[in-house]
């Protein structure tokens, strides 16, 4: 039974936003601050994904555990009033997401998919970083390997001609 009137729930759920959402602000806050540069809402991909970043052909979804049915989520739980309709609707969502993560990785993107429990205060540090690692990896993947594996050395490291690199010590500096 809900303890809300109807117009108190449609009111409720009215309010509730899919632009610029807590979640969505703490991951793109991050990005920014870490040197990423990205795009929001980018309406000509598949699901209009939260954060788009071209230069890594990677796209984020960050997804609310509840709209999006987080499975094994303590904040994934289904309301007590008009279950049929909510069961519907969230594995209409589920199936759509699906959709469109398989349409935008045959496009040749990257898909990350965030929950909004895995950006709560205790796991939030481990989820943002795990997105900064594996940005930087398709970013090496993309770019700076020329064969899986292999990374391709500096040109003065290879010609041993003495000059200082990224890799060398303070002490050669300017020797």
């Amino acid at each position: 039974m809900d303890k809300m009137t109807p117009e108190q729930r449609h009111h409720c759920m009215s309010s509730i936003r899919s632009k610029n959402t807590k979640p969505e602000m703490v991951v793109r806050r991050y990005l920014f601050s870490r040197g990423f540069r990205f795009r929001v809402n980018v309406k000509r991909l598949p699901g209009t994904p939260d954060v788009v970043l071209r230069k890594y052909r990677t796209v984020i979804f960050v997804n609310g555990c509840f709209w999006h049915g987080h499975e094994g989520c303590k904040y994934f739980v289904l309301p007590k009033s008009n279950v049929e309709f909510w069961k519907d609707k969230i594995e209409r969502n589920r199936r759509r997401d699906l959709k469109e993560r398989i349409q935008l990785r045959c496009m040749g993107w990257h898909v990350m998919q965030v929950w909004e429990c895995q950006l709560k205060p205790k796991e939030r540090e481990m989820t943002l970083k795990g997105i900064e690692w594996a940005l930087n990896r398709i970013l090496l993947e993309n770019y700076g390997m020329r064969k899986k594996g292999e990374m391709k050395p500096y040109r003065e490291y290879e010609e041993g001609n003495g000059r200082m690199i990224a890799a060398d010590g303070m002490e050669d500096y300017g020797k």
